[in-house]
């Protein structure tokens, strides 16, 4: 292992095989190991919010357990126990899409009831913005990897120009427990069950369309070839029949829009 790990984690580790996963665009390096996954990252307090946060959520939901967490030289290490079942983006389940709506829908529902009086993060929408600020100033928004449509003709300048409108345009909160990044490859099923919930660095009470938004968009581009395969009878809106709820397709777009940002 090339890693320079802490005492601790040397201890635990040395010597146990292991894959690297590169499923997601979070940046964080995951170490898979059989019974055990390690994810680094740079030490900027959201490592740190995950753990915090999979402690609170123990017999709550099903979220892997904080096996160790600590900080080395600018980088966070923490060592999870690994989540039963696959990843909702797989195969098995983008072909049932009738199934696939039904289970995300029963993962959003189950983070909606969870009691948030004592939750130990809150992400408040004004927190998101100055978050997206820090990320304008210091020019980490990405300008190609993002919606065709979220910048150049007929949409924003800039993310400056895009930072200023989701200022300028805030909707009506609604607070809920909210994964933070409830996209497909986040969510686990075994079977027809929600199984678990990972990258649960920006897990916190936020408003419930944070999560509706970015399951929607992550419907769409799983099953429209972006990541891939073409799942064409894949059709996002059945989320919301499978939900029981209207879409608020402003706060859809609100919310997708915030997440070009980070």
């Amino acid at each position: 292992m090339s890693l320079q790990l802490p005492a601790a984690l040397a201890r635990r580790l040395e010597h146990k095989p292991y894959i690297q996963n590169t499923t997601g665009l979070s940046g964080a390096g995951v170490l898979m190991f059989d019974d055990c996954v390690l994810k680094t990252a740079p030490d900027d307090q959201t490592a740190a919010r995950e753990a915090r946060m999979m402690a609170w959520l123990e017999g709550k939901l099903p979220v892997p357990r904080v096996l160790e967490y600590c900080e080395q030289d600018g980088t966070a290490f923490l060592l999870m126990s690994r989540l039963e079942g696959e990843m909702s983006c797989e195969d098995y389940y983008m072909e049932r899409p009738q199934l696939l709506c039904k289970l995300l829908a029963e993962g959003l529902k189950a983070l909606w009831q969870v009691d948030i009086r004592d939750c130990p993060c809150r992400f408040s929408l004004d927190d998101r913005l100055l978050l997206a600020e820090d990320n304008v100033r210091h020019g980490r928004c990405e300008v190609h990897r993002v919606e065709p449509d979220t910048y150049g003709p007929g949409g924003f300048r800039d993310p400056e120009d895009l930072l200023r409108w989701l200022k300028d345009h805030r909707p009506p909160v609604d607070e809920v427990l909210s994964h933070g990044d409830f996209c497909l490859p986040n969510v686990f099923f075994r079977g027809e069950q929600v199984s678990g919930y990972l990258d649960l660095g920006f897990c916190a009470a936020a408003d419930r369309y944070q999560d509706i938004a970015l399951c929607y968009r992550s419907l769409l581009h799983n099953a429209d070839g972006t990541y891939g395969p073409v799942y064409p009878d894949v059709r996002p809106d059945d989320l919301f029949r499978a939900l029981g709820m209207p879409p608020d397709w402003e706060k859809v777009r609100y919310y997708r829009l915030l997440d070009e940002l980070f």
